[in-house]
Order: structure tokens, then C-alpha cells, then sequence
């Protein structure tokens, strides 16, 4: 077995010998504190005595040109004097001024001055996509870096890199901790050593393709041990450590070694290693375990990286696998659009491809680079309709490559050689044509994120794939193909000089050196955020969009790409909000916002005043906050950015129900924004349109109640229907979320607090 799940706990002796925890020779309370995520936990946690719950602060904060102006901003409304640790301000995702004329640009002005004003380190665009910079300048061995990317992982560099919403980086930049139970921790224990052609994009996909669907990995700590790991180069394991955010883990973290000493010193960071290893006893709550040496070329089909084939599988039978595929798309987006994949396969049962992607965090890494420009040397793409874009990492990788000649050869064949930027993964950079077929060694293959609009008739398809095999199919004239079939596959290891002359000419350090006479610098699309209420006695919610997909992604719930370019813009943004899944929902929303049915909002309300009134329990009838709501079953998967949330609080809204949230992050950033996360067991009481009444919602929030007796109100011409009842459960927080709730948002939270305090 290629990726074995051990579903029990178990203990690690000496990193290597796997044991049965019941059967270990050791204090299991102890063996609890023996992992390498323990450790660096509760360096950073500023717990009380014995309390479970964790209270961190993190070494670094980073964010990135769509999240960093809306996280300032909301800091800045909640009395922000100066960042009080070193925040990274990269510019990778808005880097092209496609959309809206000057604002992209403008937001990086703000940035700049933000930077200089409140002590931050500032990275312009082209220079570096966010995570390979972290990795070249900051990540170290036993530290925590929080981002607001969901795949801010530098694991395989002994950081604990966690990817969350802005709100919990705003909570950073005031001082405050970042509060979650201790998390679950699971081995990745790596055996063998992988095969020349098999890269870190096959790996990755093995173990989300045997972890996502069943939730093993979701909300836990991914310890990387075992000896397979010595055989990997640092820059195989980081390429396999961002793509963990795909399990749905909450971090992960790495042994190291002389590898990664080597790493940090190439890197000008010799004082930022320590060894990091598990104590002699380490207890884990499950186990990953990988055979390196059984994985093959893999391939993600559309839509998830999940839907994980090997690929030489695939390419046995295409037919079926992508004739399903199409069944997939129609539930997906209705029959107005066909993915046209079938098509793509000739009569010799080859299937042909349009484009292939290298590029960013996990495919732009040097060792990919120049283990794919070894296997297309000497050879070209072979005819016009197949394109190769690659996207080095970062600038001092675009120089290396040039100085060492990888640039001339990987030109000479016919690939085109961009600058360091994010677009290839979220849809704003090679979209491809319509109905075409993509092979990306990038992070994700969700819907629209290669950038078409289904809605409009437009649909593309993207497969993940390691840049071996995309290399070995450019090679191949676009007929797809594993890199096991060119066997010179490359070494996997490459000798790299790094020269930091980029960063040097350009980067701006202003770390620990805030200048308050600085001035911001405002464009016209850089808005204030709309005044938010707080949380009333009783709370009657429209739902105002009913989502019945297994998983709604925050690509869905706010789209990127198109997007990206307001996301400085709070109220030009909602305007976006669940429009590839649901468009009519912006209009329902603030027709419940702005009070525009006030005829039905009379009668329902009438309803609940009746309701209140003939209870014995002594409700306030005076006060009924009117807001919307969605349904959706889990929302969620996928991206950090909290504009999923946030985009709904700006139209009214202050509830989800679901019947499970993909993630943490999406779940914090609902709160955060004073959207409270409900859950509901089985299929919901009421429909898309009905009001849900929670009678003393402020008590259930308080935890006062574990449950409120909840009404289902369904309006009709003139007047209201009582559809009957339903127990909702109070949602699972802890005291600092349920104070965020009341307040109704993380900025009246911390407005109210300033107040106070003076």
C-alpha cells in the first residue's frame, strides 16, 4: 500500500520504532509533550495553569496584496499604533492591473506606506509569490508564522506556518492571542525513497487523495518523521508541505536535519536552524504512513485535488474516468456548459493537452524548474495549440535560473518564462481556452480557479500534476504522459546559489522602525468598512440562499480572480458575493438589509411578536433583529480569505447553518465578522425564503442555554405561516468567541474596548 491510514493512537520510539500507545513503555502524558508540534505549542502559548485551551502568539504575520489592506484597515478602526512583530507585505496576487484601471497599484502604494508608517517589511510585485519568500528570508526552525493565505505551510523548515482569515492577524497586530483547543497531531512517518520521476506534487497528491474525503487529517497537526524523509531535498519537502492545506490539516511540521541546516545557510540563516526531532517517547493520535518508493506519477482530475488518479491508470482507460467526469460537471453547472474533455482524446486513445503550468508556492520551486527544463532540453513543445508558462518562485530563483542557463534552454524550447506571481493558482493569470484541458503543478483545480465563467457560457478544466510528468507531456507534443515514460527525469537535486540582490535593491525593512508621521496612502477603491450592530435579544434570520452542494469552497462563496481587484472595497466586493453559485442572492440579501419588504417583514414580525408574547419563559419582545442567512452544507473548503464571510456581514447577514463547516478558518473568520456559525445535524426545517426566529439568541450566544426552541416562519401574500419548530443547538466557542459575537463584529469588539479603556 502506497499510503497507509493507522487509525489508532500510537507511539513513536526513538522517531523510527512504531508501537501500539497502550502497549509502549512509557507515561503517556509525558510521550503527549514528546511530539515536535508539542513543543513548539507551548513555546508560544500564554495559557493559565492547566486550562486546555491555547493562547498563541506568533513570531511573524504575512499577508499578501488582496488580504493585507482590509486587514490594516480593520487594525487601524480598532486603535493600531505599530505592528508589533515583523509583518511581511508581499505583492504577488494583485501584480497585473487587469481589472479597474489604477486600484491594484494603489493598493500596493498603501502597503508601502502602511509598511513605513506602522514598522513592517514591504515586497514589491514580481519580486517574490508570498510563501517562497517566507521560505528564502524568514521561516526557521521552532517559530509559528501566521498568514492570511490558506496555504501558508513552512513545515518542512521546522516553522509551524499557519493559514487563517484577516481577523485573526488584526487580533496579532493588537496583541491580542490566537485562541483554539490543542489540535489532534498526526505522524507522517515516510519510508523509502522516491523514484527520479515521481516528484513532490505525486507525493502530495497520494496522501490528500487517501486523507481529504474521509476528514482524517482535518483540523490536525501533520508531523512529518521517519527515514524516507532524509532521502528528500528541502526543496521536495516544501513542495509537499504547502500542498498539505489540501488535507484539510490545521498545520504541519517537519524533522530536521543537515538538509535543512544546508537550506537556511545557502539562505544567509545559519543562527535560524535547530535540530528538531520527536523525544524519545512521541505519542501521536493516528498515522500517515508513505512508502516513497511505491508512489507514481499522479494526476487531480477537475475538481478537487482530492479526485486523485495515478496516471498511468488514468491514461489506460480516459474515456470512462472523464466521461464521469462530465456527469460531475453537469451537477456541478447545469447543462448550459460541457468541459469537452472527451473530445480531447484521439483515436489512438491519447489524450491531448492544451496548456501546462508551472508555477508559484508548490510548482516554482528551483529544484522543479530545473528538473523539468532537464527533461524538455533539446526539444520543443512541438506545435502551437499546447502552451508551457513557468513562474519561478521568486526573483533569486529568475536569476539563478538565468545565470546557470536553465532560462535560455527552457526558452529555446518553447516555454515561456514569466515573473514570481500567484495568478496561475486563484484564475488571473493563463486562463485557458474555452473547453480546454490545463495540467498545473500549482496548488488547486476548483472550479473557476483557471479563471473561465461557467455562468457565461465558459468553462476550462484543470489537472493537477507534478512538473516531472507536465515537462515530460511538453516533451510529448501535448499528448499527456507520465515522466516515468523519458526516464531521464533529473537528479531532484540541484546545486543552488542564492543571491538576495533582488530583495536588497528593493525590499523594504522597516521592521521594529514605525514612523507615525508617515501618512497612508489612500486610492479611491480603499473603503472603510460600514458600521456593524451589535448583537440584539432575539434574532429572526431570512434565508437568502440554500446551498445543497456536498462542499461550497470560498471560491464559491466569494469569487477570486475577477474579484481580486476590489477586495479594498467592502461594499464593491459584496456586490460579488455567491454570484458563480447563487447570483440572485446579493439582491435578496440587502432586500432584507435595507428593510425593501417591509410588508412581509410587518407580517413575520407580527408572528414573532405573538410567539414572544404567549410565552411563560419572560421574553423581551421589544427588541427582534431582523438579518439574512444562508444554508449551505459545508461551506467553506479552500481558501483563507475571510471576504467569504465578511461580504455577507456587509449585506446583513449574521448567521450560516450547515451541516458541517470544511474549516477552521472559514469558521473563524464567520465569527470574527459576527456571523454566527449554527450547526444542524440532519436536513434542515425550512427552505430557501422562510425566516428562522431564535427567541433570546444573546442567551444561547452567552452559553446561559446549550439550546433554544428556534421557529420556522414562512411568509406568504399578506401574511405569515408558523411552519412549527425545531432545537437548535448553541454553536461550540469558547469565551473570547462568544464576546466577538455579542459585540457583533471583531471591530466593535475592539472599538468598544478602546472606549472603554479611555
Amino acid at each position: 500500500m502506497t499510503v497507509e491510514l493507522i487509525e489508532r493512537n500510537i507511539i513513536l520510539k526513538d522517531g523510527h520504532e512504531i508501537e501500539a500507545a497502550e502497549n509502549a513503555p512509557c507515561v503517556i502524558e509525558e510521550a503527549k509533550k514528546g511530539t515536535i508540534a508539542h513543543g513548539i505549542l507551548a513555546a508560544h502559548d500564554e495559557k493559565d495553569a492547566n486550562e486546555e485551551m491555547l493562547h498563541l502568539r506568533f513570531d511573524a504575520l504575512a499577508s499578501h496584496d488582496i488580504t493585507y489592506v482590509g486587514i490594516i484597515q480593520t487594525a487601524k478602526a480598532s486603535g493600531l499604533n505599530t505592528f508589533p512583530v515583523p509583518y511581511i507585505l508581499t505583492n504577488c496576487h494583485n501584480s497585473l492591473c487587469a481589472v479597474g484601471g489604477t486600484i491594484n497599484e494603489d493598493d500596493h502604494a498603501f502597503g508601502f506606506s502602511a509598511a513605513k508608517k506602522y514598522g513592517g517589511i514591504y515586497v514589491p510585485p514580481h519580486l517574490a509569490v508570498i510563501h517562497s519568500y517566507i521560505r528564502e528570508a524568514w521561516a526557521g526552525c521552532g517559530s509559528m508564522i501566521l498568514g492570511s493565505d490558506s496555504h501558508t505551510r513552512y513545515g518542512a523548515l521546522g516553522t509551524l506556518g499557519v493559514g487563517e482569515g484577516g481577523g485573526e492577524l488584526v487580533k496579532q497586530l493588537l496583541s491580542q492571542r490566537y485562541d483554539i483547543a490543542c489540535p489532534r497531531v498526526l505522524s507522517v512517518y515516510m519510508e523509502g525513497s522516491p523514484q527520479p520521476w515521481v516528484g513532490p506534487m505525486d507525493v502530495a497528491l497520494a496522501l490528500i487523495g487517501a486523507v481529504y474525503r474521509n476528514g482524517f487529517a482535518k483540523n490536525a497537526v501533520l508531523e512529518f518523521t521517519g527515514p524516507g524523509i532524509a532521502a528528500l531535498s528541502a526543496e521536495f519537502r516544501n513542495a509537499i508541505d504547502v500542498m498539505t492545506t489540501e488535507t484539510a490539516c490545521w498545520s504541519s511540521i517537519w524533522e530536521t536535519d543537515k538538509t535543512i541546516r544546508d537550506y537556511l545557510a545557502i539562505h544567509g540563516r545559519d543562527k535560524d536552524y535547530r535540530e528538531l526531532k520527536p523525544a524519545q517517547y512521541a505519542y501521536y493520535d493516528g498515522m500517515i504512513k508513505i512508502s516513497l518508493d511505491r508512489i507514481r506519477p499522479m494526476i487531480a482530475l477537475p475538481f478537487h485535488p482530492s479526485n486523485v488518479y495515478e496516471l498511468d491508470e488514468f491514461l489506460k482507460n480516459p474515456g470512462d474516468i472523464l466521461r464521469q467526469l462530465e456527469k460531475d460537471s453537469a451537477e456541478i453547472f447545469g447543462k448550459q456548459v460541457e468541459l469537452g474533455l472527451l473530445e480531447k482524446i484521439d483515436s489512438q486513445n491519447r489524450v491531448h493537452v492544451d496548456q501546462g503550468i508551472i508555477a508559484g508556492c508548490a510548482g516554482g520551486t528551483f529544484d522543479n524548474i530545473m528538473t523539468a527544463m532537464e527533461i524538455i532540453s533539446g526539444n520543443t513543445t512541438h506545435h502551437s495549440n499546447f502552451a508551457l508558462s513557468v513562474y519561478p518562485g521568486s526573483q533569486s530563483i529568475y536569476l539563478e535560473l538565468a545565470r546557470n542557463g536553465a532560462l535560455a534552454s527552457l526558452a529555446a524550447s518553447g516555454a515561456v518564462v514569466k515573473t514570481a506571481f500567484c495568478g496561475p493558482c486563484f484564475g488571473a493569470g493563463d486562463v485557458p481556452v474555452n473547453k480546454g484541458f490545463s495540467i498545473r503543478h500549482t496548488t488547486r483545480n476548483f472550479p473557476y480557479r483557471e479563471g473561465s465563467n461557467p455562468k457565461g457560457g465558459q468553462i476550462a478544466s484543470v489537472a493537477l500534476m507534478d512538473s516531472r510528468s507536465i515537462a515530460a507531456t511538453a516533451k510529448n507534443g501535448g499528448i499527456l504522459c507520465s515522466a516515468e515514460t523519458v526516464r531521464n527525469s533529473g537528479k531532484n537535486s540541484y546545486t543552488y546559489h542564492f543571491d538576495d540582490a533582488p530583495y536588497k535593491t528593493r525590499v523594504y525593512n522597516g521592521a521594529g522602525r514605525p514612523d507615525s508621521t508617515v501618512q497612508l496612502c489612500y486610492g479611491p477603491n480603499i473603503a472603510d468598512w460600514p458600521s456593524m450592530e451589535a448583537l440584539g435579544e432575539n434574532l429572526l434570520l431570512k434565508i437568502v440562499s440554500f446551498i445543497t452542494d456536498p462542499v461550497t469552497t470560498t471560491d464559491e462563496l466569494i469569487p477570486s480572480g475577477e474579484t481580486s481587484s476590489y477586495r479594498s472595497n467592502p461594499q464593491a466586493l459584496a456586490e460579488f458575493t455567491l454570484s458563480r453559485k447563487d447570483p440572485g442572492y446579493v439582491d435578496r440579501a440587502k432586500a432584507v438589509r435595507d428593510k425593501k419588504i417591509a410588508e412581509e417583514l410587518d407580517a413575520v414580525r407580527d408572528a414573532c411578536v405573538k410567539l414572544l408574547t404567549s410565552s411563560s419563559a419572560g421574553f423581551v419582545t421589544e427588541d427582534i433583529q431582523i438579518a439574512s442567512a444562508i444554508f449551505a452544507v459545508k461551506p467553506g473548503d479552500g481558501s483563507a480569505r475571510e471576504q467569504a464571510a465578511s461580504c455577507q456581514r456587509v449585506l446583513g447577514g449574521r448567521a450560516n447553518f450547515a451541516n458541517e463547516y470544511a474549516t477552521k478558518r472559514y469558521k473563524s473568520n464567520l465569527i470574527n465578522w459576527g456571523l454566527i456559525p449554527f450547526s444542524i445535524k440532519d436536513k434542515p426545517p425550512f427552505i430557501n425564503g422562510d425566516y428562522i426566529f431564535i427567541p433570546s439568541v444573546k442567551a444561547l450566544i452567552k452559553g446561559e442555554k446549550t439550546s433554544a426552541e428556534t421557529y420556522v416562519i414562512r411568509p406568504a401574500p399578506g401574511k405569515a405561516e408558523n411552519c412549527g419548530s425545531f432545537v437548535l443547538a448553541s454553536p461550540e466557542l469558547n469565551s473570547a468567541e462568544r464576546e466577538l459575537l455579542l459585540a457583533g463584529s471583531l471591530i466593535n469588539y475592539n472599538y468598544g474596548k478602546v472606549k472603554h479603556n479611555d
